[in-house]
């Protein structure tokens, strides 16, 4: 491992991600409590989402054709 200088604290200007001000070390990597909340918020409230491009269940089959086999079956149990 190298071996720092005596004094010298590697510092990083790192940047609240909410309001782009200054983190500070117990917020990290938010500035404050409240921005680490707004970003809680966001979370909670669905803000932040991976798109996807169609629904599959865990067989791989897409979900309407799970919703469609499923009225099927349904289908020909009340004949």
């Amino acid at each position: 491992m190298a071996q720092s200088r005596p004094g010298k604290l590697k510092t990083m200007n790192a940047r609240c991600p909410i309001c782009r001000d200054v983190t500070t070390f117990d917020f990290r990597p938010f500035c404050s409590r409240r921005c680490a909340n707004v970003d809680l918020a966001r979370w909670l409230g669905g803000s932040y989402a991976i798109p996807v491009l169609a629904d599959e269940d865990e067989d791989g089959d897409s979900a309407t054709a799970a919703g469609e086999a499923a009225q099927i079956r349904r289908a020909e149990r009340d004949e």
